[in-house]
């Protein structure tokens, strides 16, 4: 079976990921990327910021923002490793991101393809593109061992 590379958003998330489990903080990384250039690149840290907001996802729309000077990234893809919950879901739907893309499944506390759906709600003012799958194997990999090491 052949085996293709990540694409580079994807693997530049990953990498986000190891650094917030060496941090100790759950591996979940974000990028953000428009017209083909990453613009934003963040890691879960709540613990480190004392902020219960601080997912990968939402840092990361926050440094894109910034760096655009605006608040809709409509013209933006955002890659993360793990299925966004309802918080996420819903700051991405706010931001107008145009595409989605995660690797990991996350049955209990997405809100993508699993729980609320938010995407999905007649009440949702924005959906993007959703893809899945990519790089699923190395973050859900991660973040069994990030949780084995405090069991």
């Amino acid at each position: 079976m052949t085996r293709w590379p990540l694409p580079e958003p994807m693997a530049a998330a990953l990498q986000a990921a190891r650094a917030a489990a060496q941090a100790g903080e759950v591996p979940v990384g974000a990028v953000i990327v428009r017209a083909g250039q990453v613009i934003a690149n963040a890691h879960n840290a709540p613990r480190r910021l004392g902020d219960p907001t601080a997912h990968a996802e939402i840092l990361a729309i926050r440094a894109a923002a910034q760096a655009l000077g605006q608040e809709r990234l409509d013209d933006c893809e955002l890659w993360v490793t793990l299925e966004p919950c309802a918080m996420c879901a819903g700051a991405i739907a706010h931001a107008r991101i145009a595409r989605l893309y995660y690797a990991a499944p996350d049955p209990k506390g997405g809100a993508v393809e699993h729980g609320a759906r938010v995407f999905d709600q007649a009440q949702c003012l924005h959906r993007p593109e959703v893809y899945s799958g990519m790089g699923e194997a190395e973050a859900a990999e991660l973040l069994r061992d990030f949780f084995r090491e405090r069991r």
